[in-house]
């Protein structure tokens, strides 16, 4: 006979069945709770539905049949239940363990910039999303800024993110491997051929650092500014800490493990360089920590100041960029010697004979050629 509230309540213990292989189970303590027992591909499965102190006996009915109804569409109940419980990471949290579960068996150094490449194009946009939830699209979103600028940076990318979906599967963060063969049908074909920076024109430099400054100051607009007075690397700027900056001597001396060449670059700061810096150590939020950064300890995106660049309708121009339109005002606008212009950009000499002979950084030289680029650039 099909249970009541009335027998719920004064059961003793064992096993008291309602119908449809709903039960309520006592036990010898006292407790009792309800199973639902069904038959589900082939093997019988007891499913539970909670404490008949909390669940009443219209609930474990109600509850029954919608596990019933389960079953009958084809849906795994119990795998249902554990999905929910699943705690699904943030695709930045899963490209970061990624990274350090491969990371000791790459054998090609280059691959340390692994992580750094996701810092700079990936996270900014996709690196709070549940890694369940990245697809396809999403990584389109991600390499069509890159794709043709960069196209071997842009290449890698799209295999490091495939990787962390491959490893987000393993780790049963997402229920299927990835599937990214469809990722090159929405960018458009690259070439062989050897891209260069595109370049802002340098005579339409001065507007846009106007425009840069009129705008509200931001992290971003203060380091894409600082950037291009100095014709550094936008890298070198957003690791830019307060330690490396010295006010008197209004320089700026970049340690060897961040330049490229791998060996430390003086540089010689502008007023107007200067008037950024000291403006950011207002701000600061220790004495020792990064120049560009909301909280002193991670440094902003790359795509951060590009964002800026296509925010003004910029197009195809990088932040890079701005080095070679230097090198061409350097040129064409003035009598330093290409040798001073190079090694402001901190550019290695190629005739390793030459190099081993010249000795001088043109320091002297170098901070008159980015005073007067300081002053083509209207200082603000």
């Amino acid at each position: 006979m099909a249970l009541t509230a009335l027998k719920v309540k004064n059961a003793k213990p064992g096993r008291y069945v309602d119908g449809r292989g709903l039960c309520l189970f006592v036990k010898e303590s006292g407790s009792r709770s309800w199973v639902l027992r069904m038959q589900h591909n082939g093997r019988r499965r007891d499913y539970g539905l909670g404490s008949a102190l909390d669940v009443t006996l219209t609930e474990a009915r109600d509850a029954a049949a919608a596990l019933r109804r389960q079953v009958r569409s084809g849906i795994d109940p119990v795998a249902e239940r554990r999905k929910s419980r699943k705690v699904v990471p943030s695709f930045e949290t899963a490209a970061r363990e990624c990274y350090e579960a491969l990371k000791d068996g790459w054998k090609n150094q280059n691959y340390r910039n692994w992580i750094s490449s996701m810092e700079n194009h990936v996270f900014p946009l996709i690196g709070r999303k549940p890694v369940d939830q990245v697809d396809s699209t999403h990584v389109v979103e991600v390499l069509t800024p890159i794709w043709l600028e960069i196209p071997d940076t842009a290449r890698k990318i799209l295999q490091r993110i495939g990787a962390v979906l491959d490893f987000a599967h393993i780790k049963g963060w997402r229920e299927e491997e990835a599937a990214l063969r469809s990722v090159r049908k929405g960018l458009p074909r690259q070439t062989d051929k050897v891209e260069h920076f595109k370049a802002m024109p340098y005579a339409d430099i001065p507007a846009f650092m106007k425009e840069l400054a009129a705008a509200s100051p931001t992290t971003g607009r203060d380091a894409l500014r600082f950037t291009i007075y100095n014709a550094v690397r936008s890298s070198e700027t957003r690791k830019a800490v307060w330690t490396e900056i010295d006010f008197d001597k209004a320089t700026w001396t970049i340690p060897g493990e961040r330049m490229k060449a791998k060996e430390t670059h003086v540089v010689p700061l502008s007023k107007a360089a200067v008037s950024i810096l000291r403006r950011r150590w207002k701000l600061r939020t220790s004495d020792d920590g990064l120049v560009f950064s909301n909280n002193g300890e991670k440094p902003i995106s790359d795509m951060t100041m590009t964002k800026l660049l296509r925010d003004a309708g910029i197009k195809g121009a990088t932040v890079h960029g701005f080095r070679s339109a230097f090198t061409d005002w350097a040129a064409e606008k003035t009598d330093f010697p290409k040798e001073v212009a190079d090694k402001a950009l901190a550019h290695k000499l190629s005739n390793q004979v030459e190099a081993a002979y010249r000795r001088t950084d043109f320091f002297d030289k170098r901070r008159d050629l980015m005073v007067v680029w300081a002053e083509f650039l209207g200082q603000m």
